[in-house]
């Protein structure tokens, strides 16, 4: 009699791949059917009359009727009114020059804000606590005093 060729071994490698391969299947099926129940869910969803989102129909007595073009969409623009009200010429006073380095900080009189003063805006030469005259400029990092004038 001649020996098989498929040993013990081999029978039993045999089963444990297809034992995987039918556990697998079995996962993969169990994962399909529980996104299918979760993905059930709220079929509708509403907006109460606060913005919060709501599976309960909101009550059409509170509802608002507001009219599209009232509906502004981007950066409002500023009446010739607001412009003329700002003034370009600013005082203050100088609270920190460092003349190495040539910078310091002008704070203005009237909102108590800091601004940056470079030594290329400045017309004369100044030094801490001076009371100083001076325009604003946007700059890289906000707004930068320029022309700036000892009084």
């Amino acid at each position: 009699m001649a020996k098989s060729q498929q040993t013990f071994n081999k029978l039993e490698k045999e089963k444990k791949r297809l034992k995987k391969r039918e556990d697998k299947q079995k996962k993969k099926e169990a994962r399909k059917a529980e996104a299918k129940e979760k993905n059930q869910g709220i079929q509708f969803a509403y907006v109460d009359h606060n913005g919060n989102l709501t599976d309960i129909p909101p009550d059409p007595s509170m509802k608002i009727k507001v009219d599209a073009e009232s509906i502004e969409v981007g950066i409002p623009k500023k009446e010739e009114s607001d412009i003329e009200d700002f003034d370009p010429i600013r005082n203050g006073k100088v609270s920190f020059y460092d003349t190495s380095k040539g910078f310091g900080f002008i704070i203005d009189s009237e909102n108590q804000e800091k601004y940056f003063c470079h030594v290329s805006g400045l017309l004369d030469e100044i030094t801490e606590n001076d009371t100083v005259v001076f325009e604003l400029e946007r700059g890289m990092k906000g707004m930068n005093a320029v022309r700036v004038k000892k009084v």
